[in-house]
């Protein structure tokens, strides 16, 4: 059984073997003799005792015992160093133990800085940690409070959660320095260095005030300097990632907007482009110009952004030559195609066609679509027409970029004619490189309208001769009709008119889903809506008062 002895450390109470205490007794007389012609001998040797207190309660409870033992001072020694391998380390002239309390830090621990502290020393405990300028952690925690105040609640819970160095040991492992005799050495030979230097420096703190206030704001303008280059870094920066993110979604924009064009000849998101119109001048030549025309100052943003703000890559001088030798041939062959384009259009002429219909007997006229395709003599031999059924119908209902451009230059108007004859007036409307070239297409221009009976049929195109360019062809039809004339129009109709025939049915009350057409009658003032007098008596009385429901309406 061995004897037990309670010691006190800095205040602090540990039951310790025997054996143990003489060992730690004869190790704390050589700390102490070694550091007695120490400037503050005191002060290491309690430094010392405070750290070896510490490692005696994580020993204790890390082992869940209470007795210290003479292996437990024996590791604490270890870790601590002996002062016969402290006093070789000085002494040797390689760089042994000395110089790996420079390169080997222990890992660092996070305190408050007591002695780098504008408020609380977070921020400066935070830059001990991670081993930066304090600068760069204090200028995150004011442009976080600038932009929306987080950074304040987060400075408040550290100050609160974080502790504070308050221990020299504390203070080293905050720094990462080596919790050991020569790492306590270290840092008050340091500490006292820094003593001196302010001493050194006292004369020149007590000149007199203006040289203070000229030495203050020279260095208050050589860090406003280095901050504002550095967010005008920054900024740059970020501007340059933003080009770039910009550069390369117009890049992959582009890149298939060209696959689009190549393969089905159109691309969604440019509806405006004129697709007929280019499919007769060289429209593959006119597509992958102005793709290089807008990829390759696109590259070059890319390449000059990365070169000058992020420093990667390069650009040659041959290779720069090259790409403007290619986007200026790619601009003369676009804007040579595009003059070639414009010059088919810069004549127009017109040709009229009167047709005299016949007149109802009712004096009620039907207009309807013509659902029928109209085929060209030479359509008729190229698909063999003659050779289907005489009860095949084949129905105009191909809807492709061409037709489309019909159905927007077909335009039907409906007057009141001067006499009891009706009649239909076709001007057909075209243009060409000069008069004679317009007016050959305007001829050109094929439209078929019916009549059958009291049912007047219109094409919903009209046809041009096969494989000619689009020449901004345009079919104006004039129809006159009787006074007093009854029209009932189809609703498909009402593509080519100018008035809305879903507006007369709501008139009416007619259900635009059931409904396929509208009546409207010819006066004076030019095509008016038919009101169903029994609908609108209807109406009226909805909002006639009881005591007003029995007037009649005429």
């Amino acid at each position: 059984m061995n004897k037990t002895i309670i010691i006190n450390i800095n205040g602090i109470v540990f039951h310790i073997e025997e054996d143990a205490y003489e060992v730690l007794k004869n190790y704390m007389t050589d700390v102490k003799r070694h550091f007695l012609n120490s400037a503050d001998s005191l002060e290491i040797t309690t430094d010392i005792e405070n750290r070896i207190a510490e490692m005696f309660n994580e020993l204790l409870a890390n082992e869940g015992k209470q007795v210290i033992v003479e292996q437990d001072v024996n590791t604490v020694i270890g870790q601590m160093g002996t002062v016969a391998d402290f006093e070789k380390s000085e002494q040797d002239t390689e760089p042994t133990f000395a110089d790996t309390y420079y390169t080997n830090n222990s890992t660092r621990r996070l305190f408050r800085d007591p002695d780098d502290h504008l408020v609380a020393g977070v921020a400066a405990g935070i830059a001990n940690y991670f081993d930066i300028q304090v600068v760069w952690i204090r200028l995150a925690f004011a442009l976080t409070v600038l932009a929306g105040g987080m950074g304040l609640l987060l400075y408040i819970i550290l100050w609160i959660v974080v502790p504070k160095a308050i221990t020299r040991a504390d203070k080293m492992a905050m720094k990462g320095e080596k919790l050991n005799l020569e790492g306590f050495k270290r840092n008050f030979e340091q500490e006292l260095g820094g003593m001196h230097q302010n001493f050194s420096t006292f004369k020149n703190e007590a000149r007199p005030f203006v040289y203070k206030a000229r030495d203050f704001s020279g260095d208050l303008a050589h860090h406003l300097g280095n901050f504002i280059r550095g967010f005008a870094n920054l900024f740059i920066k970020f501007f340059g990632v933003l080009i770039l993110l910009i550069s390369f979604g117009f890049f992959v924009f582009f890149i298939v907007a060209l696959i689009a064009l190549l393969s089905v000849g159109h691309f969604l998101p440019f509806q405006g482009v004129p697709y007929e119109i280019l499919r007769h001048h060289n429209a593959n030549t006119i597509f992958v110009s102005a793709f290089l025309v807008a990829i390759i100052p696109l590259v070059s943003i890319i390449m000059l952004v990365l070169k000058g703000i992020f420093h990667v890559g390069s650009i040659n001088r041959s290779t720069g030559t090259t790409a403007l030798a290619i986007w200026l041939c790619a601009v003369g062959v676009f804007v040579f195609q595009v003059i070639g384009i414009a010059s088919e259009f810069r004549s127009h002429a017109s040709v009229v066609e009167y047709i005299a219909l016949k007149p109802s007997k009712n004096n009620t006229y039907y207009i309807k679509l013509n659902e029928l395709k109209y085929f060209t003599a030479g359509d008729s031999a190229r698909l063999n027409i003659k050779s289907l059924s005489p009860n095949i119908k084949i129905t105009d209902d191909d809807d492709n970029d061409f037709e489309s451009f019909n159905h927007r230059n077909i335009h039907l108007d409906i007057e009141a004619s001067d006499s009891a004859q009706p009649s239909l007036t076709e001007s057909y409307r075209s243009r060409g490189p000069f008069y004679e070239a317009a007016l050959a297409n305007a001829r050109d221009i094929k439209y078929q309208f019916t009549q059958q009976d009291t049912v007047l049929k219109f094409d919903q195109r009209f046809y041009g001769k096969t494989d000619e360019p689009w020449h901004d062809e345009e079919v104006y039809l004039t129809l006159k009709l009787p006074k007093y004339a009854k029209v009932v129009v189809d609703h498909e109709v009402g593509r080519f008119v100018d008035f809305n025939i879903g507006e007369c049915n709501e008139v009416n009350k007619k259900d635009y889903n059931k409904v396929t057409d509208a009546t409207f009658t010819i006066t004076d003032n030019g095509l008016q809506c038919k009101v169903d007098t029994l609908v609108t008596d209807t109406i009226i009385r909805k909002h006639l008062p009881v005591d007003s429901a029995k007037i009649k309406v005429k």
